[in-house]
């Protein structure tokens, strides 16, 4: 059988007793970092061989690891902290066993997302997990027009350095006066929530370097809000341009219509194939 053992994301007293003793008693751990699980196997004087299973090589893993659990092997997976498949590697192995009916136990631990979501002081009754957005232009639009339109909790995780770009993205779609909840370095000696709207996180952190893995936590948009699709948008802004508005004007009569961010829709504007020259 195929075990997923969650892991510390921080500290290391969130290990499970049950976590600890799968760990022990398994034939083998497939690790995504074997260097930073074996830290944790020597904290718990566990000695169970590792064998590396991360998102680079987990293709040619999947037919090694499949036959030791067809052979009665049972094994271990973990990733570097938290759950296994929760934006890590597994989803691929979980699959092949489940066609190949072998059984896969989850063993719960620790998880970012949930621990952030629980401390961050916004709606929890329904919440959405988007884990990290796309890092390319079409892709990461696409995503964060979609995300404009959730009127459930959403959660994301994200790297320090693209923060200040992600709250900018997500000001531009979402309004900033949106409210967000910054999480970071969770269950560690300097966890931090920062709550606010994204224009006093934007002032923020303008202001302090971002540090640690975030896990960002970002209000949902009102039920009551009427939502408007991008087409929807570039229609009404055609309609203005022809009856003689310029982008601005035509940017700053939609905003006040549909409560968006004015650069949103003066960026559609520019945008626009049309003949509207100068305008």
């Amino acid at each position: 059988m195929l075990y997923l053992v969650g892991t510390p994301i921080g500290n290391l007293e969130d290990m499970t007793f049950r976590g600890v003793r799968i760990l022990q008693g398994v034939d083998l751990i497939a690790a995504e970092d074997t260097r930073h699980t074996g830290k944790l196997l020597q904290h718990f004087q566990i000695t169970t061989p590792q064998i590396s299973y991360h998102e680079h090589n987990q293709q040619q893993r999947l037919p090694e690891l499949i036959a030791k659990l067809q052979q009665g092997k049972t094994i271990a997976l973990v990733t570097d902290a938290g759950m296994p498949l929760i934006s890590d590697p597994g989803y691929l192995l979980v699959k092949a066993c489940v066609d190949a009916k072998i059984s896969v136990i989850p063993v719960p631990g620790a998880t970012a997302s949930i621990t952030a979501l629980s401390g961050a002081g916004l709606p929890t009754d329904r919440f959405v997990f988007e884990g990290f957005l796309p890092t390319k232009g079409k892709e990461r639009r696409q995503r964060l027009e979609e995300i404009r339109m959730e009127t459930r909790t959403a959660i994301f995780y994200e790297a320090p350095h693209r923060v200040r770009q992600t709250l900018a993205d997500f000001a531009a779609f979402l309004g900033e006066e949106r409210r967000i909840v910054l999480a970071r370095e969770l269950t560690k000696i300097h966890e931090e929530f920062w709550r606010g709207t994204l224009a006093e996180a934007i002032a923020y952190y303008t202001q302090k370097e971002p540090q640690g893995e975030y896990t960002l936590v970002v209000a949902g948009t009102s039920p009551e809000t009427p939502v408007i699709t991008e087409a929807r948008l570039k229609e009404e802004l055609q309609a203005l341009l022809a009856g003689g508005m310029t982008r601005s004007q035509a940017s700053q009569h939609l905003a006040q219509v549909t409560s968006l961010p004015r650069r949103q829709i003066y960026q559609l504007a520019l945008e626009l194939n049309n003949i509207f020259e100068g305008k």
